[in-house]
């Protein structure tokens, strides 16, 4: 389903009425047909627990579905995809006892759920919508009942310019009208809420915030171990019986909260975390492996962290901002238009800018490029602020227009703001590829919202040596815009190429991921996966240049022949993989043995993916349908790894401490000048979510 705006220029309505816009904005919950006579399930329970560490994310999800009628029922239960994550485990409770899931071929998956349903029997099923959502289906939920599963996914974590950022996304982007159109959400979590997020960091921080949660309780162990917390009453209660709290400290917990026991949580809001690590800490190369005992082959993750040697772009540069103007943006149109004045407000003098808009069709807003000065800025932000946004979105068309009006005669960048999801005019990831590759000009996208199309988003800023930010509506483009900046700013490294050779140990690396490295940008850290034979030292050597010069740095890495630490890097290696092949065919075509390469690695990692599902049945099921348990083992290695971690002593990843890779200590905003910058950034970022929040509470009244 899709409205029409045939006037792209309707921009007569005032500043006012765009202030006043409508957050579209779906939450994660339960669905019912909007159609239908079913009643509607209850959300009874809702517990998040987080945990990062090593460099990656465990978030495990643990919700309770409650069927308050006299009528049998299945629950679906959709969330957005995380960045970079998929779910690696999938409890349902049977009769009591926790069972977990396995991961089959998609369709296979649905198959059998859809024959234990047909039968009666309890039954499980996670999908993934592609980039869109997770999709869980819970059957039966009986008359006056609860059911209980667990979700637990895994990611990777970067540090940009020294600030970390984790997401838990609970806000659908609205950009899926056809799902909106036929499903009606139930996001209210009836009883008991709770987030905690646990951070065990290598290096020192100074700092955590949940700017969207003030609510949240943030203690300091250590400089290297945080804990976050927030809860309604009843599921701060849940959190004092886990800790062991006293009755006194689950009353402040209640008081600062302001809530009420039983209150209920709405899944409508990000919730988003920062971190800071302290200033002055040394660039460097981080390592944590995997090797079971008698294991020939061991599993890595290697994290970059250059050093601030990057220098500054002092000549003139021209910038074209495209702007989404379709209706899916209606709700973050306002984080957009002040993000861009705050983008502006960082131009040097000698810049110039253009911008284009984009809904149905494309229109250039400046006609052609304009100086960087008081009178300008202000003239087109007060035309940008007062547009309304509309349509649909012809993400191409947007793109075109913007490359076309480049002048070869200076350096020049363009920044893409968008929700991503392209459903006018050429659709096709492939032409964006191409339509990039004739043009030697960076792009830079900010990707709004949790359904954006972010493999296409992603793989266009990769062709281009740009770099994809995602924006949540809970961080709010502003201040990720201030961080950029400070990247867009400074020379970058190209051509980056990672060399691992073990001549006099022995050890060979192979399976690299990501396969081409493309470009990194001042403050951003590489993350590499792999898998190697053999232990002990091998050479590390990473080439580059910056502005045509060649740059190359070295140092040692030690490979284990026994490392049961972090089991859960197989799968994080596995999941870049499938992200290298998904892109290789998203540029080549789709093919049968690609399909298939994806799903034997999805099958044997236990990762659900657009082509693979994990299903659960009663044990009797499993053994009658020949399917091994082997992800059942997997999640039971992870967990007893995790928390044999939890009461272990922080670990030092460093590899490069006797030799060092990089000379100089690693990058922070200077943006705000100074070593306040990070702090700067952080109260920023704050500030505009406060000030956005009061003209949604305005809007609402």
């Amino acid at each position: 389903m899709q409205r029409v705006w045939s006037n792209p220029i309707g921009w007569c309505l005032s500043f006012l009425m765009s202030v006043l816009a409508p957050q579209l904005a779906t939450a994660a919950g339960l669905l019912t047909p909007a159609n239908s006579n079913l009643p509607q399930l209850e959300i009874r329970e809702h517990h998040v627990n987080v945990v990062i560490e090593d460099g990656y994310a465990i978030t495990e999800v643990d919700q309770t579905f409650a069927n308050p009628h006299d009528q049998q029922l299945e629950a679906v239960y959709t969330f957005p995809v995380p960045e970079k994550a998929s779910v690696g485990e999938f409890t349902y409770w049977i009769d009591g006892k926790p069972v977990t899931g396995e991961v089959l071929p998609k369709k296979q998956a649905r198959d059998l759920y859809e024959q234990e349903k047909s039968q009666g029997r309890r039954t499980a099923l996670t999908e993934q919508d592609e980039y869109r959502s997770f999709d869980s289906r819970v059957y039966p939920v009986l008359p006056n009942d609860t059911v209980r599963i667990r979700l637990v996914y895994i990611q990777p974590v970067h540090a940009d310019l020294g600030i970390g950022r984790y997401v838990y996304p609970l806000e659908e982007g609205g950009v899926d009208e056809e799902r909106m159109a036929f499903f009606t959400y139930q996001p209210h979590v009836q009883q008991a809420f709770s987030f905690k997020l646990t951070m065990r960091s290598s290096y020192p921080l100074d700092q955590f915030l949940l700017p969207a949660h003030p609510q949240a309780q943030v203690q300091r162990a250590s400089d290297q171990e945080w804990q976050v917390s927030f809860a309604n009453t009843a599921g701060a209660a849940a959190f004092a019986d886990e800790e062991g709290l006293t009755p006194a400290s689950l009353a402040a917990t209640a008081s600062t909260n302001g809530t009420t026991t039983g209150s209920a949580f709405t899944l409508d809001k990000d919730i988003v975390a920062y971190w800071r690590h302290q200033p002055g800490l040394p660039g460097a190369a981080d390592m944590v492996t995997y090797r079971p005992e008698g294991s020939d082959r061991g599993t890595f993750m290697l994290t970059l962290t250059p050093g601030d040697d990057l220098g500054a772009i002092s000549h003139g540069r021209d910038w074209t901002f495209v702007l989404d103007l379709s209706g899916s943006m209606a709700g973050k149109y306002q984080s957009l238009a002040e993000g861009v004045r705050k983008g502006l407000g960082k131009l040097q003098p000698g810049d110039r800018f253009r911008m284009v808009l984009f809904n149905d069709q494309a229109h250039e807003l400046t006609n052609g490029y304009v100086a960087v000065n008081d009178a300008n800025v202000t003239h087109y932000l007060q035309q940008l602020e007062s547009v309304q946004p509309d349509g649909g979105t012809n993400l191409f068309a947007g793109l075109k227009a913007a490359y076309q009006g480049l002048d070869s005669d200076r350096p020049s960048a363009v920044i893409l703001v968008t929700d991503g999801v392209a459903n006018v005019g050429v659709v096709a990831k492939k032409a964006f590829l191409e339509l990039l590759e004739q043009h030697d000009i960076r792009l830079f996208t900010f990707v709004m919202g949790n359904s954006a199309n972010r493999p296409l988003l992603e793989g266009m800023a990769k062709v281009s040596n740009g770099f994809a930010m995602s924006i949540s509506n809970s961080d709010d483009i502003s201040g990720r815009l201030v961080q950029a900046a400070d990247q867009l700013r400074h020379e970058s490294y190209r051509d980056i190429s990672l060399t691992i050779s073990g001549k006099k140990s022995g050890i060979k690396v192979r399976d690299l991921s990501p396969e081409q490295i493309g470009s990194l940008y001042r403050g951003q850290q590489l993350i590499v996966f792999g898998h190697y034979w053999g232990d002990g030292q091998a050479n590390l050597d990473i080439e580059g240049k910056v502005s045509g010069r060649e740059v190359r740095y070295r140092s040692d890495l030690e490979f284990p022949a026994t490392d049961t630490r972090n089991p859960e890097l197989e799968r994080l290696w596995a999941y870049a993989t499938i992200e290298d092949i998904q892109n290789r065919m998203d540029y080549l075509g789709h093919n049968a043995d690609s399909e298939e390469a994806i799903v034997g690695l999805a099958v044997e990692h236990g990762l659900v993916t657009p082509y693979t599902s994990m299903v659960v049945v009663e044990e009797q099921v499993f053994e009658q349908q020949g399917i091994a348990r082997n992800n059942k083992a997997r999640v039971e290695r992870e967990r007893t790894a995790r928390e044999n971690r939890a009461v272990a002593p922080v670990q030092d990843n460093r590899q490069d401490s006797a030799q060092p890779a990089f000379n100089s200590n690693r990058a922070y905003p200077r943006s705000s000048g100074g070593s306040s910058g990070p702090v700067m950034l952080l109260l920023l970022i704050g500030l505009i979510l406060l000030r956005l929040q009061s003209r949604r509470n305005t809007a609402g009244t």
